[in-house]
């Protein structure tokens, strides 16, 4: 993977540049060798903060990590990062498994083992030879039992707010920051906003008239 270092205040050292190296080849092996990231270093007072940006063939990547070390901030950062490339790629690998047609199981015919009846009166022994033809037996069908449906279980949680008015970019870093496909916020001017991820990846934002 091509990564790009850049440090807004101060220096790179070489262990900080193998750190997330590392952690950036461990994320390239779930999004493919062809992703490229950059990495960029920058301070805030007594904060150090580390941003992380990959792009993938079909997905990007935007993490970040702050903290009172450099090593730590990366750190926070690369696991963001990592989360959310293992979500893009179990999602792929479930879409894939997933049947273009579903099969429809049929089950065996059943046949019922004849059983000894009781013994026969005189007259109807008689009619029985006079027949001459045996008893046929009677294949019975049985078929599949429809699939149970189970109530979904409802989990209530408010970390999908935004408290303070935000840009679309920057819901887009928080929504990445949080680790969290859905946000809820608001512009400067009160227009309130819905901010979520498609299956395939995709952030779709939809403005709540």
């Amino acid at each position: 993977m091509e990564v790009e270092f850049t440090a807004r205040q101060g220096k790179i050292s070489k262990a900080l540049r193998t750190q997330a190296t590392e952690g950036l080849e461990r994320i390239a092996r779930m999004l493919g060798k062809t992703a490229h990231a950059s990495v960029t270093f920058d301070a805030q007072r007594h904060v150090q903060l580390v941003e992380l940006n990959v792009q993938a063939r079909s997905q990007s990547i935007a993490a970040a990590g702050k903290a009172a070390t450099q090593e730590a901030a990366l750190r926070e950062a690369l696991e963001h990062a990592e989360n959310q490339a293992r979500r893009h790629r179990d999602r792929r690998l479930t879409s894939k498994r997933l049947p273009t047609e579903e099969k429809i199981m049929t089950a065996p015919p059943v046949v019922r083992p004849k059983t000894r009846s009781a013994q026969p009166a005189p007259g109807e022994a008689k009619a029985a030879k006079s027949a001459g033809k045996p008893r046929a037996s009677i294949a019975v069908h049985s078929f599949p039992a429809g699939n149970a449906v189970v109530e979904p279980h409802v989990l209530t949680s408010g970390d999908a707010i935004a408290m303070k008015p935000m840009t679309i970019e920057q819901a887009v870093k928080e929504a990445e920051f949080r680790d969290r496909d859905l946000l809820i916020f608001r512009n400067k001017t009160g227009i309130l906003f819905v901010l979520h991820r498609r299956r395939d990846g995709q952030m779709e934002l939809v403005e709540i008239p």
